[in-house]
């Protein structure tokens, strides 16, 4: 772990191991923090942070800089290692590093539009407000993309003058030390602690720190619930939230059957098994297409290759660990037993070479009454369902009968349907004829149960900061 600038085992002496997802072998180890070595971050974080925030804008933009070339210099090294402990493919890899160190420059270049403002409250008196950190900020990173929320979610919360504890998953979590490295390189001793542990311990001790009083949180519903009661129970605290997904993908009758299955498939994101909060894993198909439709999703998703992470042509890996992976199967098992029609997938692919692993080919599942358990909840896995409707209002409402609203996908030419759709969905990304692709810049945040803020945007920079506001008053 790096905790003040050095690079320490936990107090404990306890570690964590890490199995590779493919082949279920051990591949490295971790240590498992406890609450003391929490108390030895956070501290470190707090004395770090004065000198931190007192650097300009400019001095602290330099240092993200400095860190992103470091990540993109390191970038073979971090997705080797990223794809045998995660097992995303390593041909889609190397954008999480682009990704990552892409971000510090643009948070980086954002620096000066943290601004206050002036209000005429009196006539001859100054009424400003300013934008100051919070001070330590804990930031919790998910198994899918481990090495890219880690370090990408640094950028906000380092631009605005915090310092930051990041904790990693326990499982994935090596590449944790390859951005311990480049940040011991790069920072000033403290600026950035990471540590590693689980989340029963580590996890709640870092949220229920007296001094952290931001949190932000990529992963499952239920953790996020647990981390919001947690910091409820100690402080009133600023949480944000990136949670996970049930997403539409709603396909109107004028839309090409050939680029809608295209675009259903890439929406999936297979490259990492469909282990994406983002994921359009409800195809809502007009019944005018729905066979069609079906067909050519089921051929693409029967032609892509399943293989070694490592493999530069793979287009699928395994799922990620055992208990996510027995998770996914038993969702599969129960929709089958309770009358869901499996079109393909739905076991582990042939072959001596996946006997062992966490394997599943990619699943698709027609569900006409959009209510089998495979439909109803985020599988986090190579798991799509097909249903069909006869007009747009059953669309939008089968869309919206969902506890989340993260994102959502319209495919038509039809302007007017596009609008309606758009503004009536309960979501908080919305594409039209498009999938999966995040925009520097657009927040990118859920609504109900999927989530808290808006990330990767000028609203994220901002939330790591605290208002305060200051009167001149003239006599």
């Amino acid at each position: 772990m790096l905790i003040d600038g050095e690079r320490v085992a936990a107090q404990g002496g306890d570690w964590i191991d890490s199995l590779n997802p493919a082949n279920e072998q051990a591949l490295g180890r971790v240590p498992a923090a406890t609450a003391a070595d929490v108390e030895l971050a956070v501290a470190a974080a707090g004395r770090a942070q004065v000198g931190w925030q007192a650097l300009s804008i400019f001095e602290r933009g330099a240092l993200l800089k400095t860190l992103a070339a470091e990540l993109r210099a390191e970038a073979q090294a971090i997705i080797e290692l990223e794809a045998q402990d995660t097992g995303n493919t390593i041909g889609a890899l190397p954008a999480d590093v682009a990704i990552a160190a892409a971000y510090l420059e643009f948070f980086a270049g954002l620096a000066t539009e943290m601004k206050g403002e002036t209000v005429p409250a009196t006539p001859a008196g100054l009424h400003v407000s300013i934008r100051e950190p919070f001070g330590v900020v804990a930031r919790i990173a998910p198994f899918n993309h481990p090495f890219m929320f880690a370090a990408a979610h640094l950028a906000a919360p380092l631009t605005a003058g915090n310092s930051v504890v990041v904790k990693t998953p326990e499982s994935s979590p090596l590449s944790g030390g390859l951005l311990a490295e480049a940040c011991g390189r790069v920072l000033p001793p403290g600026v950035v602690n990471i540590i590693s542990g689980w989340g029963h311990e580590a996890g709640d001790a870092l949220v229920r720190h007296p001094d952290v009083h931001r949190i932000g949180f990529t992963g499952s519903v239920p953790t996020g619930l647990a981390i919001q009661r947690a910091a409820a129970e100690v402080a009133v605290k600023s949480v944000s939230l990136e949670l996970g997904g049930k997403n539409p993908f709603i396909v109107l009758p004028d839309a090409d059957v050939d680029k809608v299955a295209a675009a259903a498939v890439a929406g999936m994101n297979f490259s990492w098994a469909g282990q994406s909060c983002g994921s359009t894993s409800r195809l809502l198909i007009h019944e005018s297409l729905f066979d069609s439709v079906v067909d050519a999703v089921a051929a693409k998703m029967d032609a892509l290759k399943v293989a070694n992470p490592l493999d530069p042509t793979a287009q699928m890996g395994p799922v990620n660990n055992a208990a996510h992976h027995a998770r996914v199967m038993q969702l599969i098992d129960t929709s089958v037993a309770q009358g869901g029609r499996l079109v393909t997938g739905g076991r582990r692919p042939d072959g001596e070479q996946f006997q062992r692993g966490f394997w599943c080919r990619p699943t698709l599942f027609i569900d006409h009454e959009n209510s089998l358990p495979i439909t109803r909840e985020e599988v986090f896995g190579p798991v799509l369902s097909a249903a069909r409707w006869q007009n747009l209002d059953e669309a939008i409402a089968m869309a919206n009968d969902t506890p989340f609203g993260l994102t959502a996908a319209i495919w038509t030419n039809d302007l007017d349907a596009a609008l309606r759709a758009s503004r009536t969905i309960e979501a908080g990304y919305v594409w039209i004829n498009g999938v999966s692709q995040h925009y520097v810049g657009t927040p990118f945040g859920g609504w109900k149960n999927s989530g808290l803020g808006g990330e990767e945007s000028l609203a994220e920079l901002l939330s790591y900061t605290r208002n305060k506001t200051i009167h001149f008053i003239s006599h």
